[in-house]
């Protein structure tokens, strides 16, 4: 771990696209806020973040300490953050909290990202691009070592996965409208990683199946 480089923090009024079907690493200072604008209204932003320690360098395997949905769910005591809410990590620290969200609210915390497998079971032959993958690529280029093995749940920003009647659930287009936004306010330095998801079976982002690119600010 002694030769893994520190990160370095955007300047406040930095801004920047996270392509559609790709993923983005972003340095996020303590107090710093970073503005997720979904562009084009329908696509879902896949959202990461790992604490870093006071050296802005990864934590040691052993003591790793990334964004978890259901301790986010245990702290806020519903399903889908909201604005004031607070984002925790596996170790029950605060990461970040939601001070803006201009959207109608709707977001996932029950679906994992999706994966080569997941695509294989929609009937995908061929190589798919996939939020996994989006995220350990972005995290081996910002040189923080995660275990490639483990994928934790993401904040599925805009992604609309409505709990049925006798706890079904379904894949439905966002209700996000182009240039909604969400402003999250960093509580501890992280490496925040955010995967436009390639989905293009499912109306997850939006009936026509089409990935977009999203853009970010930070202040």
């Amino acid at each position: 771990m002694s030769d893994l480089r520190p990160l370095v923090f955007l300047e406040h009024g930095s801004s920047g696209v996270i392509e559609a079907r790709k993923g983005r690493a972003i340095p996020v200072e303590k107090g710093q806020s970073l503005k997720l604008i979904n562009t084009h209204g329908k696509q879902v932003i896949d959202f990461f973040a790992f604490a870093l320690n006071s050296s802005l360098k990864p934590l040691p395997p052993t003591e790793l300490d990334y964004l978890s949905m259901q301790h986010t769910r245990s702290g806020n005591m519903r399903i889908s953050p909201r604005s004031g809410d607070k984002l925790f990590s596996n170790h029950r620290k605060m990461l970040f909290e939601i001070v803006e969200d201009s959207s109608p609210g709707v977001h996932d915390t029950l679906v994992p990202a999706c994966d080569a497998e997941r695509y294989r079971q929609l009937g995908v032959q061929e190589h798919h691009a996939s939020c996994a993958e989006n995220l350990h690529t972005a995290l081996k280029e910002a040189g923080y070592p995660f275990p490639n093995q483990l994928t934790p749940a993401p904040l599925n920003l805009w992604m609309n996965v409505p709990v049925q009647e006798g706890g079904a659930l379904a894949f439905v287009e966002p209700v996000s409208q182009e240039g909604d936004y969400v402003v999250l306010k960093a509580e501890v330095n992280c490496l925040v990683v955010c995967s436009a998801c390639p989905q293009d079976v499912t109306p997850v982002n939006g009936y026509s199946q089409k990935p977009s690119d999203c853009h970010f600010e930070i202040y």
